[in-house]
C-alpha cells in the first residue's frame, strides 16, 4: 500500500539558480546537496514544516536515454509552462502573495476567490508554475 509521496522532482536548467530561488526567495529548507562521481548533482528542498517532502531540483538529463534533441525540447516546454508543478498551501494567500511578489516572484494569477479557497498562480524562474492556495474548511463545489 503506497502511504505517502517522499520525493518529486522539478526540472531546472539551472540548478544553483533554483537552489537560491527555493531556498532564498520561497523560504524552502534545504536538505541535501551533493555532487555525485557521475556529474550529477542531487539537491532536496522542503517546505519549512514539511520535512517528509523532499522537492528535487533536477537538470533534465536522463542520461543515454535522452538525446540533446530531446533535453533542448524538455527545456523548451519548462520554459514555456507546459508543467504544472506543485500546489503548496499558505495560511493567507494575499499576505504571502504580496511578500513573494515583494521579492520578485513572476505571479500570472492574483490571489482569487475560488469556491475551494483563495488561490494565485505563480511561475518560478524557469517556467514551471504553482498554486498557491489558502483553502476553506468547508467545500461546497458548485451546482452541477
Amino acid at each position: 500500500m503506497i502511504q505517502q509521496i517522499s520525493h518529486m522532482t522539478i526540472f531546472v536548467p539551472d540548478q544553483q539558480a533554483a537552489l537560491d530561488f527555493y531556498v532564498g526567495v520561497l523560504g524552502f529548507e534545504l536538505k541535501m546537496d551533493m555532487s555525485l562521481p557521475n556529474g550529477f548533482r542531487w539537491i532536496n528542498v522542503s517546505p519549512k514544516g514539511q520535512s517528509d517532502l523532499n522537492i528535487v531540483l533536477a537538470k533534465p538529463n536522463l542520461g543515454p536515454r535522452m538525446t540533446e534533441d530531446d533535453r533542448q525540447t524538455l527545456l523548451d516546454l519548462i520554459g514555456k509552462g507546459a508543467f504544472g508543478a506543485a500546489v503548496f498551501k499558505t495560511a493567507d494567500c494575499r499576505a504571502t502573495y504580496a511578500e513573494l511578489k515583494a521579492k520578485g516572484v513572476e505571479f500570472t494569477m492574483e490571489p482569487t476567490e475560488q469556491f475551494y479557497g483563495v488561490e494565485s498562480i505563480f511561475r518560478d524562474p524557469f517556467g514551471n508554475w504553482f498554486s498557491l492556495t489558502e483553502p476553506k474548511e468547508v467545500v461546497t463545489p458548485p451546482a452541477a
